[in-house]
């Protein structure tokens, strides 16, 4: 496929990376282009996408290459939100990198949004056991997650927050190579992990990026060293394009809250906006909160606070009155439920994320393939959290679908799902490991 006028052709830079070379920034920016032309075939991509995940990239190429990226397609420009006194509205985004019950985004966005902060939350579905936040908004009746540029900036200078769905405008390039990688066993590429998260986010426009980078069983990466190493590459690239960029490492062995599905999320994501909810959530809400408003030079506010007197609610009610939504009608409620109850006395030691997170995809909370229809109603409510004490033929989690031939494949996904100990045993568990900056 390649033309007699291109500068490049495929099989060059496949081999440059083949033999452990260093691509040039013309080199990036044409092999970029090229494949969003058409001029590169899927196959030629796929030769280097492997290159690239065997051999690595440096700095520098993995800049350019998330450039090349970024330059596919438009970016937004929130330069024009102001806030009362005149001056430029700072904006501030927080990606997580996915896991199990992880609804953070939620009361996040709304909390952010209080203390003046404009939060462009660009937002995405689920796939596989990881929910996505797109799919929880979707069960509240009416909200739409497809808004225009012109109607995400009237939102974001009227109520400081919105979430919703990246325009098809934004790093087009991602969106091919992105499809390409799930299909050819080259997700893990850090560099192409790292420069297809950020490419998004910094044509999103943002002036700041919290990024969650969930390590453990139900997260992406399980291993701590390379969810380090990815964290700490999303924060160069951040850098390297001008948005102040802080990352936080944080545990996925658990489950976040006591609910994995989409309107039983959102449920307890209202719960917190209400000043109660699960300890670990509201732990995790507060402190992102707090990174997002320090990078946008705001270090005296108390998000705590502003859980607790209904500030946050304030926004999240207007946020999904704005995008059609009723937040005060009745959530989905799924059909049937089954109980799966505790095997012994103890100490809850461990509850795997990765089994909850498979039982809730495979009860109908989300999906295989992108096409896939989620089920609003489904998905697991956890009765206890490591650290409690259980006893034997108590409920310990239940089950939730529309569809009861389900619930086999789902307690199937659960068994091993749970350690017991002796009375007195602690689970050794925190929430957030580290801070990278």
């Amino acid at each position: 496929m390649t033309q007699a006028n291109e500068p490049f052709d495929a099989v060059q830079i496949i081999t440059i990376k083949r033999d452990k070379g260093t691509l040039t920034p013309e080199q990036i920016d044409w092999t970029i282009d090229a494949y969003t032309r058409g001029v590169i075939a899927d196959e030629q991509m796929s030769a280097l996408n492997m290159a690239i995940l065997l051999n690595g990239m440096d700095r520098a190429e993995i800049s350019r290459w998330t450039a090349a990226m970024i330059a596919s397609g438009e970016r937004m420009d929130f330069s024009g939100l102001r806030r009362p006194d005149g001056g430029v509205k700072a904006t501030v985004d927080k990606h997580s990198t996915g896991g199990v019950g992880d609804k953070i985004t939620l009361p996040l966005a709304p909390l952010v949004a209080v203390f003046g902060v404009a939060v462009p939350q660009l937002s995405g579905r689920g796939l596989g056991h990881t929910g996505g936040t797109l799919d929880k908004l979707e069960a509240i009746p009416g909200w739409r997650a497809a808004l225009s540029n012109q109607e995400i900036l009237d939102q974001l200078q009227d109520i400081g927050a919105v979430i919703c769905a990246a325009g098809s405008g934004l790093a087009p390039a991602d969106k091919k190579l992105y499809a390409l990688r799930d299909v050819t066993g080259t997700v893990e590429a850090i560099p192409l992990i790292a420069s297809s998260i950020m490419s998004k986010k910094i044509a999103e426009g943002t002036g700041s990026l919290v990024l969650d980078v969930k390590v453990g069983s139900g997260a992406f990466m399980k291993d701590e060293d390379r969810a380090r190493e990815l964290a700490e590459t999303m924060v160069a690239l951040g850098k390297d394009a001008g948005v102040n960029t802080v990352a936080l490492l944080t545990n996925m062995d658990t489950p976040l809250g006591l609910t994995a599905g989409n309107a039983i999320e959102v449920q307890e994501s209202v719960e917190v906006l209400a000043g109660g909810g699960p300890e670990d959530v509201v732990e995790l809400t507060v402190r992102l909160a707090e990174e997002m408003l320090a990078c946008a030079g705001i270090n005296d506010a108390d998000p705590a606070a502003a859980l607790k007197d209904g500030r946050a609610m304030d926004v999240w009610n207007r946020m999904i009155e704005a995008q059609g939504g009723d937040p005060k009608a009745p959530l989905p409620v799924a059909k049937e439920s089954e109980v799966v109850y505790a095997p012994a006395d103890g100490v809850l030691l461990e509850l795997d994320a990765l089994s909850v997170g498979v039982a809730a995809w495979r009860l109908g909370a989300g999906r295989a393939r992108k096409e896939d229809a989620v089920q609003a109603g489904a998905g697991v409510r956890m009765h206890a959290k490591p650290g409690a004490y259980v006893r034997a033929g108590e409920p310990l989690m239940t089950l939730l679908t529309d569809t009861p031939e389900k619930f086999e494949r789902a307690k199937e996904a659960l068994q091993d799902s749970v350690v017991i100990g002796p009375e007195g045993s602690r689970p050794a568990q925190r929430l957030i490991i580290d801070r990278i900056s």
